[in-house]
């Protein structure tokens, strides 16, 4: 009898510790995905399920949660297309067993949505639109469903990378901790745009002096430290990260870092950063190496050290996460259709081989649901 309980015990245990794992995809043609999918990730052996789908809906790429009601945003392509062609963000409501159903969609105010992000009172969200480099900011009704674009601004301008630079290309959104700041990489112009954000209205201001970054860089998405003191900007075209300190809306740079080994040759392109959260380590994603390269971040300088190239488990990894016990990685193969977790040292920031590899089609982004 002891040991049943004993048994029963770790089985509980084992079923707290596991959360859901929601996943953004394409749906291309050469795709077989048909929309958002679901998966449950167990912290305790490291171990995710197969995903299943929970929603149908075009190219659902990147996935934001509403801060306080249960509701799931993707953006992507709408059901009911747009008069003038724009791309959509949609709302879903989480129910029983983390389903997904399908609550309303709104202009992204722009074409090619690609990032989208929740600002942090719940009533409005941001998408960056990399086919035409506009931005925009959605309001959301009492039901977290979004509404028309309130703010819709078009940059202008070009960069010297020909011809991924032939114009403004937003390719993230981030409100800073205060919710009074949207910060948008953008990989046409070489710079990450800085907004004045007010919560009330869901309005954009004028700009505030950029962070530039060095010409045919193509600053792609961008970490915060969980104390704001610095941010970390992933340069897809030079494959490199930008360290800069930040304070009161003014970057800072620290010195630039190679995500790539020295004497690499093969074409790659970087996509994802994330900061530990524990602040003593930053991960980078290479397509095209396949690897995830870790520094050890200087928690009172800012700046990064090199520590590991870590092999991801499939082919370009797109998109990444760390779990919330920080002690895995989650890495989402766009053209090798899988995920492969990656065991994290949080003491020494090293990650071990990948396993537990699941068949998933085309992820692109993994968003860990409540």
């Amino acid at each position: 009898m002891f040991q049943k309980l004993i048994a029963l015990h770790f089985l509980l245990t084992a079923s707290l510790q596991a959360v859901p794992v929601f996943i953004g995809t394409n749906t291309g043609k050469n795709s077989t995905s048909k929309g958002i999918y679901l998966a449950d990730f167990d912290s305790t052996t490291g171990k995710l399920t197969e995903p299943v789908l929970a929603a149908e809906y075009q190219n659902p790429g990147f996935l934001a949660l509403h801060p306080t009601l249960p509701v799931l945003y993707a953006c992507g392509q709408p059901n009911q297309p747009f008069a003038d062609g724009s791309a959509s963000v949609a709302a879903f409501r989480i129910g029983k067993n983390h389903a997904l159903e399908f609550l309303g969609e709104a202009s992204a105010g722009g074409k090619g949505a690609c990032h989208v992000a929740v600002d942090g009172s719940g009533h409005s969200v941001a998408i960056a639109n990399y086919g035409d480099g506009s931005l925009s900011t959605v309001k959301l009704d009492a039901e977290g469903i979004p509404r028309t674009p309130v703010s819709v601004i078009k940059h202008s301008g070009a960069g010297p990378n020909l011809p991924r630079q032939d114009g403004p290309h937003a390719h993230g959104v981030y409100f800073n901790k205060a919710n009074t700041l949207l910060f948008v990489p953008d990989l046409g112009l070489d710079q990450v745009l800085i907004y004045p954000f007010d919560a009330a209205t869901a309005k954009l201001g004028e700009p505030l002096p950029a962070l530039k970054t060095p010409p045919g860089s193509g600053p792609r998405h961008l970490g915060f430290s969980a104390d704001e003191k610095n941010a970390y900007v992933i340069n897809e075209l030079a494959n490199t990260v930008l360290a800069t300190g930040y304070d009161a809306g003014k970057f800072t740079s620290l010195g630039t870092v190679p995500t790539l080994p020295e004497g690499f040759a093969g074409k790659n392109t970087t996509a994802e950063i994330e900061v530990h959260p524990n602040g003593k380590f930053v991960y980078g994603s290479n397509r095209g190496h396949d690897s995830i390269v870790v520094y050890r971040r200087d928690e009172k300088t800012g700046k990064l050290s090199f520590l590991q190239h870590a092999p991801c488990g499939g082919k370009t990894p797109r998109h990444f996460k760390i779990d919330p016990t920080g002690k895995w990685l989650l890495c989402a193969h766009m053209d090798s259709n899988s995920i492969s977790i990656l065991a994290l040292d949080p003491v020494t920031g090293l990650l071990g081989e990948p396993s537990s590899t699941v068949a998933s089609p085309t992820p692109i982004c993994l968003l860990f649901g409540r």
